[in-house]
Formats: structure tokens, sequence, C-alpha cells
């Protein structure tokens, strides 16, 4: 039975018959046909996607990128939802060969933070405008312990300055048991992350040392994350360690396991692409362009329409500037990958090295003249649009009806409370732009009325 349900997951044979029968010579019709079928927002079956993946001329990209771009329009609209990291220990027992964490890294210097400078991490990512972090943790039964975790959790969950609070923790932690996970779920968590980094189980077993080399406990992670109750789950690969072509469609394939099986898709898909860091001698067997990394980015919007997707600060402004048209939908801003870094500001190695190291403020301007607005909003996952009801409303591209208007109104928060006089004076004529773009009469005047309250000092206001 076990078996069974891992071969459901992923069938790696399987997969690769199916990218070696879509390396045939194909036409612009057997391109165009999969593209159309796509703009249905429907999603693509494994086959589908292949014959994307293996589309080469200049004109099928082109027109690959021009379907996701229309696809995030219509399910995500205009929004770019920012965050930020919260590395809270780096101590690992896990020796994985493309990690700075890695536990024979002697360059690393290992660091736990204490629940007081926990809160002081997060009052600095209060007063640089953030509003939801993710909290990432190296596996260790003692420095990372899941009763450690919780209280991680409600310390950042604690803090509250004039400033402002986070108001949604999402998580990173290393697989584990039914019970910690329903742990988590008492903590109030949003969504639940954990990456396979490889889904070709020869490459996993060879770069993974430790707990964290079980390949079926990383994979199956989410089945019991489901059984504990969590129903926001976000998946990814680390795009490098194998051949994208393959992660693609395993990821896919997950994906549709979980909507098949667990009753949810994933929340999230992340497109982590490896960088180098010190202490790390593993060079990609695979690596991926920036040509391919962005055709990988829209395939995978064509092929999972309504699942948000994840960039980080890994790749640089300009890649990250036209990922955002092609389907991503959430980004990492200002991140500091080492604990304790955005309160001691220090030299020290981070899991990986950053390409985009602009400030939270440069990070929005940039996104604002590109016509998009950062949005803050934790409105779903305080009202109860999770899971399956957020499935609801996604797929059809519905909640594009809440997230404009409430995208509108966090960012008139950042824009009050945090931007310089350029950004405000940016931001508030793109507000204006989207807010005579809401078709409700109902709902825009009610966003002008939040609007002018916010002008007056109330915050965390939403739909």
């Amino acid at each position: 039975m076990i078996e069974r349900e891992k071969m459901d997951i992923v069938d790696q044979k399987q997969i690769e018959q199916i990218l070696n029968d879509a390396a045939v010579k194909m036409t612009d019709a057997d391109v165009f046909s999969v593209i159309d079928k796509a703009l249905q927002k429907k999603g693509l079956s494994l086959a589908e996607t292949a014959v994307l993946i293996m589309a080469d001329k200049r004109s099928w990209i082109d027109r690959i990128f021009s379907a996701a771009e229309k696809i995030k329009q219509d399910i995500y609209g205009e929004r770019l939802v920012l965050f930020a990291p919260l590395y809270v220990s780096n101590y690992c027992v896990n020796d994985c060969a493309y990690c700075n964490f890695h536990l024979t890294n002697d360059v690393t210097r290992r660091k736990r933070l204490s629940l007081q400078e926990i809160k002081g991490e997060t009052e600095c990512l209060v007063n640089m405008g953030h509003k939801r972090v993710l909290v990432e943790f190296g596996e260790d039964p003692d420095n990372s312990s899941i009763e450690y975790i919780c209280d991680a959790i409600r310390a950042i969950y604690s803090v509250s300055i004039p400033k402002g609070k986070i108001r949604r923790v999402n998580v990173n932690i290393a697989a584990t048991s039914v019970e910690n996970y329903k742990r988590l779920k008492k903590e109030n968590i949003g969504t639940y992350q954990l990456f396979q980094e490889t889904y070709h189980r020869e490459t996993y077993e060879a770069l993974h040392k430790g707990p964290k080399g079980d390949y079926d406990r990383q994979l199956t992670a989410h089945n019991r994350a489901r059984e504990a109750g969590l129903d926001d789950l976000g998946i990814g690969v680390l795009f490098g360690l194998y051949d994208w072509r393959f992660e693609e469609l395993a990821l896919l394939s997950h994906a549709k396991y979980m909507e098949e099986n667990l009753g949810v898709g994933p929340h999230t898909i992340s497109v982590p692409r490896f960088r180098e860091a010190p202490g790390v001698f593993y060079k990609p067997a695979f690596p991926v362009s920036d040509d391919d990394f962005l055709k990988l980015i829209a395939i995978l919007r064509l092929a999972v329409p309504y699942t948000g997707m994840i960039l980080s600060t890994r790749e640089p402004p300009d890649l990250r500037r036209r990922a955002f048209h092609l389907g991503i939908s959430q980004a990492s801003a200002a991140s500091v990958c080492v604990p304790g870094g955005y309160s001691q500001k220090r030299d020290a190695v981070g899991q990986f090295n950053i390409a985009d190291d602009r400030p939270v403020d440069q990070v929005i301007r940039s996104v604002v003249e590109d016509g998009l607005i950062p949005s803050f909003c934790t409105a779903c996952y305080r009202i109860g649009r999770t899971g399956e009801a957020f499935m609801d409303l996604a797929k059809p591209g519905d909640i594009h009806n809440f997230c404009r208007s409430n995208a509108i109104l966090t960012f008139a928060e950042y824009l009050e409370d945090f931007a310089d006089p350029d950004t405000m004076l940016k931001g508030g004529r793109l507000i204006e732009k989207y807010l005579a773009g809401i078709n409700d009469e109902r709902l825009r005047k009610k966003t002008q009325e939040r609007l002018l309250q916010i002008k007056k000092g109330k915050r965390d206001l939403y739909f």
C-alpha cells in the first residue's frame, strides 16, 4: 500500500517515458492546441505539459509566455504578495551537498535565536513594512525541537509595535510526524512548505545524508501534514540538482496527487534555483539557464493555474521583474538568510548567496513602476478562505475579486507608514488606477471608505 502511494505521487519511469514521447518532432498545431487548452484555466495533463517543455522554437516559447501572462492576470490580477524569510536556527544534523547549513560545513557560524532575539528580528521586519514571514529552521532534534518551533511562532505573533505586527507566519520545517504537524496547526500557521529538492530518487539519495536522506519520508510529508489538519501546503524543488524538465513534470504529478487524494492541491509552488554559498562545494549537474528558468515558470503557470508561485531573492532584479509577469504571485523582499541577520546586520554566512539585496522600498518602487500592486494581504488565512475554500475561489479566478481590494488596502498602509516620497507619489497613482478598475460599485465604494480610514490611522482592514 505504501509503495503504491509513493508511485502515485511520482512515477519516475512514467515521467521519463512521457518526456521521451514528447521529444518527437512536433508541429505548430501540436503546441498551439495545448496552449489553447491551457487558456481555459483548467490545468494540463503530464503529457500536455511535456509538449510545452519540449517546445523549443522561439515562436512557440513566445506564445507560451503570452498565455502565461494572461492566465496570471486572469487569476491573480496585478497583485504581487511580498514576504520575508526569518531564519531562526541554522543548526542541522543533515549533510546535504548543496546547502550551506550542512553538518560538516565549518565555515558556517551556528546560531539558534533566543525567544527575545526572535522578537527583535520580528520588530525589524515589521519596521521594514512586512506583514508575513516564512520561518526557517535547520533539522536538529535538540536545537529545533517542535516545542522550540512552536515557542518561536508564538514569539513572532506576540510582537506588536506602533508600526504594526506580523499577521501571518508560514512555516518551513523538516518532514515530521502527524502529531508534530498537529502541534503546528494549533499555532495558527499559514502555509506549511516543504520542498522535495529533487524528485529524482537516485540524485536525491546521492545528495542527502542524515535523516533527510530518506526520500520517502520527504515525499510523503504533505500526506501527514494533511492528516493533521493542515490544508494550505506548499511544494517545490531546487532547480539545478537534476534535469528541470523531469522536475517540472514531477512537481505537476505531485500537485495532481495532492488535489486528487488530499482534497486540496498545493497552495504554493516554489521555484528556487541553486546558488553558491561559502562552504558549499557542490556544482549543479544540471544548471538552469535564465531562458529555461523563465520558460519553466511560464509552463507551471499554464499547467497549475490556480497555484500561487513563489520566487526568492536568489534571483537578480531584472529576472525577477520578468518572472512576476509570467506567473510568480509571491516574492520575498530584502531577505536575510542567516539567524539574527535583520537586527545585527553582521557579515555572516547565509544559506545561499542573495542576488537581489535591495531594501523593501526599492523593491516596491520597482514593482509599482512595472504596473503591479505590492500586496501584504493575509485576509484569506484569517477568515477561513484556506484549503478547499480557497481553491473553490482560485480555480475559476474569483479570488481576484477579493484580492484587488485587499491588495490596495495593505499597500495603502505601507505607503502611509513606510514609503519614501517618490514611492508614495507613484504608489498613490497606482492605487487610483486599480481602484477605478473595481467593477463592483458597492465593493469599490467600500474600498474607498476604508482607504479614508487608513489615511486617518486605522489599520488592518480587509474583505
